[in-house]
Order: C-alpha cells, then sequence, then structure tokens
C-alpha cells in the first residue's frame, strides 16, 4: 500500500512540475509562430518586411486603388501623430513615399514601435513596404517633431475587385527612457 502512495505521489510532483514548464514554453513559441502564420496566410493584415528594391515591378497603368493612410496611438503615449497625407490614388506597381508627422508632447524621451495593419486582409501580401519608420523603434525627444516616411507600392498581382486599402498604425510606447538612464 505504501508504494502504490509513493508512486502516485511522484506522479503528481512531476506534473506539477511539467505544468509550468510547458505553460511557458508555449507562450514562449507563439509569437514567432503566430508571426510566420499571418506572413505565410497574409492574414490579421500583417505585411512582409522584405526589400523589394531593385526588383523589376509590373506597372498596370490601366487601374487605380484607393490608400487611405489613419494612425493610432494607445492611451498614455503622449505622442501626436498623423499622416501627412490622407488618402492617395495609387497605380499599382508604382513606387510612392508619404511622410508620417510625429511630436512628443511630453518633457521626457519615449521610445515606441509603431504597429502597422493593412485592410483588407487579403490586400495585405500585395502592399510593399520598401521602407518604413515601422521596421524600428523610434525614440522621441521632448518637444521634437519629426517626420517618418513610408514608401511602398501596390504589387499588380492585387485582386482586380480590390478598390481600396487602409494602411494604419498603431504607436506604442516600448519604454520609459528617462527613467532607464536614472537606474544606471
Amino acid at each position: 500500500m505504501q508504494k502504490q502512495s509513493t508512486d502516485i505521489s511522484k506522479k503528481f510532483w512531476v506534473k506539477l512540475f511539467l505544468t509550468p514548464v510547458l505553460f511557458f514554453a508555449f507562450a514562449f513559441t507563439m509569437p514567432p509562430l503566430y508571426n510566420l502564420f499571418c506572413e505565410i496566410t497574409g492574414l490579421n493584415g500583417k505585411t512582409s518586411n522584405e526589400v523589394y528594391a531593385g526588383v523589376a515591378r509590373e506597372i498596370d497603368n490601366s487601374r487605380k486603388v484607393s490608400v487611405d493612410f489613419t494612425s493610432f496611438s494607445n492611451a498614455g503615449f503622449p505622442i501626436k501623430f498623423f499622416p501627412m497625407v490622407k488618402k492617395l490614388d495609387v497605380v499599382p506597381g508604382k513606387l510612392y513615399t508619404i511622410t508620417y508627422y510625429a511630436e512628443n508632447r511630453s518633457d521626457e524621451t519615449i521610445v515606441g514601435q509603431a504597429i502597422p495593419s493593412v485592410a483588407p486582409g487579403l490586400a495585405a501580401s500585395y502592399f510593399k513596404k520598401l521602407e518604413c519608420f515601422c521596421f524600428n523603434q523610434q525614440t522621441f525627444e521632448p518637444k521634437k517633431p519629426i517626420e517618418m516616411p513610408v514608401r511602398f507600392f501596390v504589387d499588380s498581382d492585387l485582386d482586380k475587385d480590390i478598390k481600396n486599402i487602409t494602411l494604419s498604425y498603431n504607436f506604442l510606447k516600448v519604454k520609459n527612457v528617462t527613467k532607464e538612464v536614472a537606474k544606471l
């Protein structure tokens, strides 16, 4: 009877130890797996960060696609942030550059990251960004305005039924630089 109780106790402790380890491993692997899934399927409006410089693009002068540009900032993120152009009619395959304006309204240096989204989701894999402030974290000095370019083209293989695309950015605060420096 004592041996059976010891076996149950060992199984219990092994399960108790393995459960949090497995949960941690699952949580650790989810973001890269999710990003891979979005890149492969084009779902969730995520676009590829591949560089298309030097790639021959077929320009389709027979049509235009309307691209709307929007911006959002999370609550508590003291950056004034908006596109300098709200809407642009683009020719698929042709290269365009637009600019977003940002200004830190606080007295502290702020680091942020822009998260892009393209709608409809089916258009995401055809919206190709060659240069974008969203590729890297941005440092915003106090009270200092900056202009951030986005260089892109819409692939001419985009479904002809898609007439409008929305490129949206949500800026998130990454960390408070002033407090991090003060800790050193």
